[in-house]
């Protein structure tokens, strides 16, 4: 493929991530009015979130796989054009079932659009310096996308209606696909060799959605020690434990466990997790403290994020690939959560009566410093050990570790600022003084989740020079076993 046809390619690709990543975030917005439009009950509102992220998060790592297995192309032009349909779906939804319905698609659709995206990077980028350079686009993409979302949503909702939040991905959906179709080389994928296998399918595939819809729906309503709570978490651990037990034994596996031997893919994962789980302080709940605290509107929380935005493009797009380069990615990655950490607990400090400029504007420029750092060399390490026949797999590896920790993140920060805000209020707060002291406790245990991202970092992972050392010195006895 010529040079330029790959870059862009390359953005192409990166298009159809961002309608993903929008996707999220332009919905929170816009949920009070799909609210008052449809009539949902509170609790029945969480079902247009829900349904997307327990579709999404369950069935990133199989279209992953599929896309090693069938082709990874192949497996993004299905999923944006299911993705385009289902938006539309959403779109015209006049009732409750059918948005709900429509979302649980749209999450299908996502995870097949999005999970090997990063597959047929690295595919498309061999060589080191471009690898880097890709990736830092596409980490721009993947990070700096929700807050982009906070901004077009609430242009959208204000400007015209919750409907077009939907109706335009269908242009772009529908460009997307007829650019990749020209741009993107076919690839044959491994095929299914000795079949498919169905039982670690079903497993896995079972396992993540019973994981996500634990922590969506019962955790986040009855609470982590409720009845309902554990025994759907222990399903889920059943069904990962029966994959784990299939995949070490099948003859043809869907998920060669090989991939797991790397201590930098592992760990990568794990610190995607931890981090993403610790950043939801940002996005989540600061764009609350913005507007129950501050008193912003949606709009004004999307400009109020807008400065972040744009250090974090400048960081991914111009400097991530020369930092990477010349420092290793495993030594960029330390000093960027070093300050996504510190960013977070800034944050803890914000006051009732905050202003942007002294409060908030300084924290969210330390924190783009560090994701805009962090996030390019955390993708480039999660994917360091993917083989050509392995690298969607690494993909959506990566993609349902993001997903996973996000919906961790979420239900436990949230519930953790709610009880601290509740204890105030009884204690005798304000309803301000509650909610920033609820929303700080939450900042500070970001702030520690980051740091315990830094751990693994300095214990499990390896500069990559080492990494591929051993790998090279073990691969005669690897390839024999």
């Amino acid at each position: 493929m010529p040079d330029r046809t790959r870059w862009i390619a390359l953005y192409v690709l990166c298009a159809g991530v961002l309608m993903i990543v929008l996707d999220v975030t332009v919905v929170n917005v816009a949920l009070p009015s799909i609210q008052s439009d449809l009539g949902f009950s509170q609790s029945g509102l969480a079902w247009v979130v829900n349904a997307y992220l327990i579709a999404f998060g369950g069935l990133l790592l199989l279209a992953g796989r599929f896309g090693d297995i069938l082709g990874r192309k192949r497996i993004f032009m299905y999923g944006l054009a299911l993705f385009t349909v289902s938006s539309a779906f959403c779109g015209f939804a006049d009732s409750q079932g059918v948005i709900v319905a429509a979302r649980f698609v749209q999450g299908v659709a996502g995870a097949f659009t999005s999970a090997v995206v990063l597959g047929m990077i690295v595919t498309m980028f061999p060589n080191p310096r471009e690898q880097a350079k890709a990736i830092g686009v596409y980490g721009f993409v993947a990070s700096a996308g929700g807050s982009v979302g906070l901004l077009a949503g609430g242009v959208l909702t204000q400007a015209i209606n919750w409907h077009w939040i939907f109706f335009i991905n269908v242009p772009i959906g529908i460009v997307t696909g007829l650019l990749a179709s020209r741009l993107i080389e076919n690839d044959e994928g491994i095929g299914l060799g000795q079949g498919a296998d169905i039982p670690g399918a079903v497993l896995i595939t079972s396992s993540l959605m019973v994981g996500v819809y634990t922590i969506v729906k019962p955790a986040a309503e009855d609470g982590w020690g409720a009845g309902t709570t554990l025994l759907f978490a222990a399903l889920s651990l059943a069904l990962l434990v029966a994959f784990i037990a299939r995949e070490a034994t099948a003859r043809n596996p869907l998920i060669p466990l090989r991939i797991f031997r790397s201590r930098n893919v592992s760990g990568a994962n794990a610190v995607q997790a931890l981090l993403v789980a610790g950043m939801f302080g940002m996005f989540f709940l600061g764009a609350l403290y913005l507007q129950r605290v501050l008193g912003y509107d949606a709009l004004q929380i999307g400009f109020a994020f807008l400065p972040a935005t744009v250090v974090m493009g400048t960081l991914s797009l111009r400097f991530s690939e020369p930092i990477i380069t010349r420092y290793g990615a495993r030594n960029a990655l330390i000093p960027g959560l070093l300050l996504i950490g510190a960013g977070l607990a800034l944050f803890a400090r914000a006051p009732v009566d905050g202003s942007y400029w002294r409060d908030v504007l300084p924290t969210m420029l330390v924190l783009a410093l560090g994701i805009g750092v962090s996030f390019p060399s955390l993708m480039t390490l999660a994917m360091s050990g993917a083989t050509r026949e392995d690298a969607g797999l690494a993909s959506g590896l990566v993609n349902t570790s993001a997903q996973v920790g996000g919906a961790l993140g979420l239900a436990v920060l949230a519930t953790v600022s709610a009880t601290r805000t509740s204890h105030l209020e009884h204690a005798g707060k304000a309803t301000a003084s509650a909610l920033t002291g609820g929303y700080h406790l939450a900042f500070l245990i970001g702030a520690a989740l980051c740091l315990a991202a830094l751990a693994v970092v300095l214990v499990v992972m390896e500069p990559e020079k080492k990494a591929a050392a051993e790998a090279h010195a073990g691969e005669p006895a690897y390839s024999e076993g």
